[in-house]
C-alpha cells in the first residue's frame, strides 16, 4: 500500500499528505518554494522532479524510510465538507478542466443521462439550476462511495478520512492537521516547527487555486444547496470527516471548525 498521496521536499524538511480540494496547490507550492526559492512553474501536480511523491516511483523508498522512521514533521489540511464537495462539483463536474476537456471523458454525460445533471451547456457557461444539479451530483456520491457504481469512488469527493488514513494505518504519524479555513495561521505553525532552505513569508504567497474559473460561479450561499435529505446524505457520506475534523454538521452556512483537531483522536479512530 505504501504511503499515495504523500508529497515530501526534497530536502526533506517536512512531509505532507495530500486531501484534494484541501489547498493542495498552495501547499505543494509552498514547499517546493521553501526548498528552491522559486515556485513551479505551473500546476505543482504536474511537476515530476525537485520534489519526491510517492507518484514517483525513485520517491517511493525514500518517502517510505522518512514517514515509518517519523524523521520529519509531517502535516495534512482539511476542509468543511459542505465546501468540499461543492467545490468538486463546480470545478470537476461542470468546469472544463486544464487539458481543455470535461473531466474524466464520459463521466459527465453519464451524469447527465443517469442522473439528470445538468452543467451550464459545452463549455459550462450557460444558465442552469445550480441547486438541483448539485442535489442530483450529491446521489452520485452516494451511489459511488456506498455501492462503488456506476464507478469507483472518485478522490476529489472520497472522505477526508478516508485519505488521512492511509498514512498512519502504513506507519506514519502526524504532527499536525489543519484548516483550509484558516489557512494561513496553520501553514504558519508548520513552518515554525521545520527548518527550509529558502524561508517562506506567508504573507507574500499567492494563492495557487488551480480549480479556479474551471467552472461557473456559485450563485447562492452554501446553506441553500443542502435541503432535509442532501443533509442526510451528507451524513451518510461524511460522518467520520465531520467528527474527527469537528466541522458544523448541523448548520452548512458555517463553514468554520467548532474546535482544533483531536491528533490522539484521529490516530485512534483512523489507524485500523
Amino acid at each position: 500500500m505504501g504511503f499515495p498521496g504523500t508529497w515530501m521536499t526534497e530536502s526533506e524538511s517536512v512531509v505532507y499528505r495530500v486531501v484534494p480540494k484541501c489547498a493542495c496547490s498552495t501547499i505543494g507550492q509552498i514547499m517546493f518554494y521553501s526548498d528552491h526559492g522559486e515556485f513551479f512553474d505551473g500546476d505543482i501536480h504536474d511537476s515530476k522532479d525537485r520534489m519526491h511523491k510517492w507518484a514517483q516511483d525513485e520517491s517511493q523508498p525514500l518517502i517510505e524510510a522518512n514517514v515509518q522512521a517519523h524523521k520529519s514533521y509531517a502535516f495534512t489540511c482539511v476542509r468543511n465538507p459542505y465546501t468540499r464537495v461543492l467545490s468538486s462539483f463546480f470545478d470537476k463536474i461542470c468546469g472544463i478542466q486544464r487539458n481543455g476537456k470535461r473531466y474524466r471523458g464520459n463521466l459527465v454525460p453519464q451524469l447527465i443521462q443517469k442522473y439528470g445533471i445538468e452543467v451550464g451547456g459545452p463549455d459550462g457557461k450557460d444558465d442552469f439550476d445550480q441547486i438541483a444539479s448539485f442535489r442530483r451530483f450529491l446521489l452520485f456520491v452516494r451511489d459511488t462511495i456506498r455501492w462503488r457504481r456506476p464507478m469507483e469512488p472518485d478522490i476529489h469527493w472520497s472522505a477526508m478520512s478516508g485519505h488521512v488514513s492511509t498514512f498512519i494505518v502504513n506507519g506514519g504519524t502526524y504532527d499536525k492537521i489543519f484548516f483550509t479555513e484558516k489557512f494561513n495561521e496553520g501553514m504558519q505553525d508548520v513552518l515554525d516547527h521545520i527548518e527550509t532552505p529558502h524561508a517562506v513569508d506567508l504573507t507574500q504567497i499567492p494563492r495557487f487555486n488551480e480549480s479556479e474559473g474551471h467552472g461557473p460561479k456559485r450563485l447562492h450561499p452554501v446553506e441553500d444547496y443542502f435541503d432535509d435529505l442532501s443533509m442526510h446524505l451528507m451524513w451518510e457520506i461524511y460522518k467520520k470527516d465531520f467528527q474527527l475534523f469537528k466541522y458544523d454538521f448541523e448548520n452548512p452556512g458555517n463553514k468554520m471548525p467548532l474546535d482544533e483537531v483531536d491528533l490522539a483522536e484521529v490516530h485512534a479512530k483512523l489507524g485500523d
